[in-house]
Formats: structure tokens, C-alpha cells, sequence
């Protein structure tokens, strides 16, 4: 069976199931989805915990033996097998099928892994445990949720901001919510209950947010302006490659010329975008834009993708974090709306 992370609470109210599978790329999310289950059995009785680490070397013949033997002392237990690669390999796979074909009523597995690709999903082992069980996707908060998520958890201590001062935390821990959830904890300790003003949060957090390409497609895509220059200027205060930000944005302009081209000579929407290789996260600004994109400004870009490319690599004339950001913005200023 799968569930949304926001139906698990619900679920943890009733009977729980024998197999429990965790997989995403969001840390927090996914540390605390894990808890709840382990508070949730220990309420039921599962007295014991055992933690089990596939990594290199791990004997998988032992969570075989694990699931069929009984206690020491005869309690229930939780076994929390963590897969770090989510590749189990041959071996493992083969033991986490017979596990979720046959859970033992004496336990409750949880499995915990990163994001899995479409073959995992797919999979024989994967197919089993989620028969037995529960399988539960944590994708990463999307950017636009993050000042409401903010919101919830600072009105579980009491707290809470105006709309601008939300966008204020979201923008200062972007793409990182273990450091968003740290610095919520710490505006309660260090902070009284009620409305939070800027200035006061301001003497309390730090700038946590991290920063990559995707984040600075989607903002780039959706003409942020702001957002596009801070990301860009974070990008390049953490030593990331410059050519690698380049790509981001080069590819970025192809891909909504190609789109833009097949859409006017009658192409499908979502074929255009196939064909052009944008999908996931990347496929809904790609779309607003293209609603927007002046097509004959942002062609004539292209000889400056060239230009910044020989700059990025020591020929030519620049100072290279400089020219992207100018190309961003003059990216941004081809998304104008269309008239009627």
C-alpha cells in the first residue's frame, strides 16, 4: 500500500502494518517519518530495536535470520534496516522479497532509503514489501510550500510571522530544512511566544540556505530576478563550478527555444517537452515560461552563451560570476507576457 507522508499520522492511529518503506531525498522529512513509526510500534509493544546498515560488506543472510528467530527475552522488535545506496543488490534483494512475502508477526520493519529510480520501484523486493506493507515517497518541499511549512512549525511553539517575514526565513534556508527546522527551534528558545518581527529574527538566524542548479532553473524559468541573484551569488561563495552553472543556464535557454519552436509548428505540449528532455520538477516552470518567452529575444542570446563559455574557460574578456548573472537577467527580460 502507499500513503502520502501527510496521511501517516492517521495511519499510526490504527493497527500498524508488518513493513514499513521510507524513500526520498528530503533528510528531515524522512527522520521524522521514521520516528513516528518507531514511537508508534514501541506504544504497541515492540519493545526492542535493532538497527541494520546495508552498506559495503553488509550480511544480508543476517536480516533473514533476524526476521524468522525470536527475541532474546521474547519481546516484539523493530528491526530498521537502513539502505544507504537503495541498491540492495542480487543478494539483498532476494532476502527483502522473502522478508516482505513472509513479515514475521514479531516485528516491524522499516526500511529507510534515498530517493529510488524507476527500476527499484519496479522491482520484485520493492513489489513485496510494499504488498506487506507500507511504502511511503518523501519528495523535497517544494520551494513555494516552504514559508507554510515554516508557518506550521513555528505555530507548534507558539509562535508565528507575517507573510514577508515567512519569505524571509524560507529565502535564508532555502533547499534546507534540517537548518530551517534548527533555526525554528532556536527562535523558540530564544524568542518569546507570538507574532516574530524581522528585525528580531535578524539577531537570532543565520543564512543556512543551500543552493543548487535546480533551484536556480526554477527561479530562472519563473523570472525571479531576486531570487536568480541570490542563488547565483551563493552558488559562487560555496566554490561551485562555474561551468556547471553555465550548463544549468545554457541548457535552460536551448531547451525553451526548442520547445517554443515546436509548440508554434504544432507539437503537443507535453511531446515538445519530452522531446527537449524536461521533465520531474523542471517541467512546470518550463511551461509557465513558454507562456511567457519572447522567442526571437532569447534566440539572439545564444552567440552570449558562446562568449560566456570561452570567458569560463580563460579566454576572452570578464569577470565570469558577472556575465552569467547579467545573461540571467537579460534571459529574464525575454519572459515578458504576451499581448493579446
Amino acid at each position: 500500500m502507499q500513503l502520502k507522508l501527510t496521511q501517516l499520522a492517521s495511519h499510526l492511529q490504527r493497527p500498524l502494518a508488518p513493513v514499513y518503506v521510507l524513500h526520498g531525498d528530503e533528510p528531515l522529512l524522512q527522520i521524522e517519518a521514521a520516528q513516528a513509526i518507531r514511537d508508534a510500534a514501541t506504544k504497541a509493544g515492540f519493545a526492542e530495536r535493532e538497527l541494520l546498515v546495508a552498506d559495503s560488506g553488509f550480511d544480508w543472510q543476517a536480516l533473514a535470520a533476524v526476521n524468522q528467530s525470536m527475541s532474546l527475552f521474547g519481546s516484539r522488535r523493530i528491526l530498521d534496516l537502513r539502505i544507504p545506496t537503495g541498491k540492495p543488490g542480487v543478494e539483498g534483494a532476494g532476502v527483502l522479497e522473502a522478508v516482505g512475502t513472509s513479515p514475521s508477526p514479531d516485528n516491524v520493519l522499516l526500511v529507510s532509503c534515498p530517493k529510488l529510480e524507476r527500476g527499484a520501484l519496479s522491482s520484485n523486493w520493492f513489489a513485496a514489501l510494499e504488498g506487506s506493507g507500507v511504502a511511503i515517497a518523501i519528495p523535497p518541499l517544494e520551494r513555494d510550500d516552504l514559508p507554510t511549512w515554516i508557518a506550521e512549525r513555528l505555530s507548534r511553539n507558539g509562535q508565528r510571522a507575517t507573510n514577508e517575514v515567512l519569505q524571509y526565513l524560507a529565502d535564508l534556508t532555502e533547499g534546507n530544512l534540517l537548518a530551517a527546522q534548527q533555526e525554528i527551534d532556536k527562535l523558540a528558545l530564544l524568542l518569546p511566544a507570538g507574532e516574530l518581527t524581522q528585525e528580531a529574527i535578524e539577531s537570532v538566524v543565520a543564512n543556512v540556505a543551500r543552493y543548487d542548479n535546480g533551484g536556480l532553473s526554477e527561479a530562472l524559468l519563473g523570472a525571479d530576478r531576486v531570487r536568480v541573484c541570490r542563488i547565483l551569488a551563493g552558488l559562487q561563495a560555496e566554490g561551485e563550478s562555474v561551468q556547471l552553472v553555465l550548463w544549468q543556464v545554457a541548457d535552460d535557454t536551448h531547451a525553451l527555444l526548442a520547445v517554443a519552436q515546436a509548440s508554434r509548428e504544432g507539437q503537443r505540449t507535453d511531446t515538445a517537452l519530452r522531446n527537449a528532455r524536461v521533465w520531474g520538477k523542471r517541467q512546470a516552470p518550463m511551461e509557465r515560461a513558454l507562456r511567457r518567452v519572447d522567442g526571437r529575444a532569447l534566440s539572439l542570446l545564444l552567440p552570449e552563451l558562446a562568449r560566456l563559455d570561452r570567458i569560463s574557460k580563460g579566454i576572452g574578456k570578464g569577470e565570469v560570476w558577472d556575465e552569467v548573472r547579467e545573461y540571467a537577467l537579460r534571459f529574464i527580460d525575454t519572459l515578458t507576457p504576451r499581448r493579446a
